[in-house]
């Protein structure tokens, strides 16, 4: 009897290393999933005669989700809509409407490897974007295209969770027009971003 309970313990030993081989070294809970807020600024890149002494630059809000898979590498869902500070029409005739751009992209985003609490990433995306426009017919004051983009930036950790995001991204609109005037606005986005999944190490 006491041969079995001396056998059955050098089993239970020898079987430790084992198991403490392959416990992983990181527990991950939650979704790796962020959200995040954002104000723009951008070049809308739209200009009319009817329309002088303009920069083209506007202020909006944009709205984004991320979606970690593997090594850094994610979807991205993005909105966005540039509204403010749209220029005032001048014309000898009554001008209907204002400027105002607005984008639904999803696509990659790529996350590098995160260099003390700064964490670079680029992104390819793609979706539908309408453009409100003034017009002299208030029958012809928008229309909607398909458009790409591309983009970078860096997020700053502010906390476990919260990051700060400051990001640039260029636009081509390819149905503008029906594809006769081309329409690439770019412009800048800082806000933030909460990410919803920890990871707890054991070493």
């Amino acid at each position: 009897m006491r041969s079995k309970l001396v056998l059955a313990a050098l089993v239970i030993l020898l079987t430790i290393p084992v198991f403490a081989q392959v416990a992983p070294a990181a527990r991950i809970h939650g979704l790796p999933l962020g959200v995040g807020f954002g104000i723009s600024d951008y070049n809308t890149d739209y200009y009319r005669p009817y329309i002088p002494y303009w920069s083209g630059r506007m202020i909006g809000v944009s709205a984004w989700a991320d979606y970690s898979i593997f090594h850094g590498i994610g979807v991205e869902v993005e909105g966005s809509s540039i509204f403010a500070g749209a220029p005032t029409a001048v014309a000898s005739s009554k001008i209907y409407g204002s400027l105002k751009e607005q984008t639904v992209q999803g696509g990659i985003i790529y996350r590098y490897r995160p260099v003390f609490k700064l964490r670079p990433f680029v992104k390819g995306l793609g979706g539908l974007g309408k453009v409100d426009f003034p017009n002299t017919s208030p029958l012809y004051t928008s229309e909607t295209s398909a458009l790409y983009s591309v983009g970078g930036g860096v997020e700053y950790r502010l906390w476990s969770t919260l990051h700060i995001r400051g990001q640039y991204e260029y636009q081509w609109w390819k149905g503008f027009r029906s594809g006769s005037q081309p329409l690439n606005p770019a412009g800048f986005t800082v806000g933030a971003t909460y990410y919803l999944r920890g990871v707890h190490r054991h070493y």
